[in-house]
């Protein structure tokens, strides 16, 4: 389990023509990343579920004025909100149809990928975002699915957005990715020393706390992971995940009520979180 914090979009910053040749190299390095990938088709179909009265609205207006930008672009993120991808990505790929050099179209469209898990054509979303305009939005985005890939490309992306000194909050972004790819190939102090840097920059960065209990989890330090959780949940209590990870701690020390508090705790913040249901039937707790 890694996140990425939510990267705000920001307007085009004075360095933005000096990185002009820097987004054209970085487009080609994540294409040779992600060139054998298969492309995924998505075709505009009725949806199967009963659409809200506000989406369904909004489909009509699009219908009535199929040339409005800001009113597709608004369906694009009422269907994403609503998980439904297919149909997100279908409009947001008629909107690149009529204009492919359009940075936050492609951007948008990487992060309707990401939500509908398809890493690889995420990361041709981010080749081309970044090819129009090399933002450290989208350099951060591709960094961290490549990152999980185990792809050093990630860090050469992270290299350069700190090189652009944006601020604490994007230095701490640079650093969890780092951490990442550090703790998916395998070097744990690498790893655990990147998210200590970027809590330094960020203190209430939720992954990176989260990062590090796992790390120490799957080294069965469960006494180490269980302060990591529990200052998760200090810092915000109202965090699922923390509560489930806190509960597995309790687990491998044996401390059943108290796992199946947080069990339970985590599933009344996050009824989706299935695992949790899972775990309290197995313990035997409703």
């Amino acid at each position: 389990m890694s996140f990425v914090k939510k990267l705000s979009s920001h307007p085009q910053p004075a360095y933005f023509y000096r990185m002009k040749y820097l987004g054209a190299c970085l487009s080609i390095l994540l294409f040779v990343g992600c060139k054998n990938e298969p492309e995924t088709v998505h075709s505009v179909k009725p949806s199967p579920h009963e659409m809200p009265v506000a989406v369904r609205d909004l489909f009509q207006r699009v219908s009535r004025n199929p040339d409005s930008v800001g009113l597709r672009f608004q369906l694009v993120n009422a269907l994403d909100s609503l998980g439904d991808y297919g149909q997100a990505l279908a409009q947001v790929n008629l909107l690149i149809r009529k204009d492919s050099l359009n940075y936050g179209l492609w951007y948008r469209k990487a992060l309707v990928e990401e939500n509908n898990k398809d890493t690889a054509a995420a990361l041709r979303a981010y080749q081309y975002a970044i090819r129009v305009y090399p933002s450290p939005d989208a350099m951060l985005g591709a960094a961290n699915l490549l990152a999980e890939r185990r792809n050093d490309t990630a860090m050469l992306l992270t290299k350069q957005v700190a090189s652009l000194r944006l601020g604490r909050e994007y230095t701490a972004h640079c650093n969890f990715i780092n951490g990442v790819y550090y703790a998916r190939t395998g070097d744990q102090k690498k790893a655990m020393d990147a998210f200590n840097t970027c809590i330094i920059n960020d203190l209430n960065y939720m992954e990176a706390y989260m990062e590090k209990g796992f790390l120490y989890f799957d080294a069965k330090k469960t006494t180490q992971a269980m302060q990591v959780f529990q200052t998760v949940i200090t810092l915000k209590n109202t965090y699922p995940d923390g509560y489930y990870w806190l509960a597995k701690c309790d687990e491998v020390l044996n401390n059943r009520t108290e796992a199946i508090g947080n069990y339970q705790k985590a599933l009344t913040l996050d009824p989706k979180l299935t695992e949790a249901a899972t775990v309290l039937k197995r313990l035997g707790a409703n």
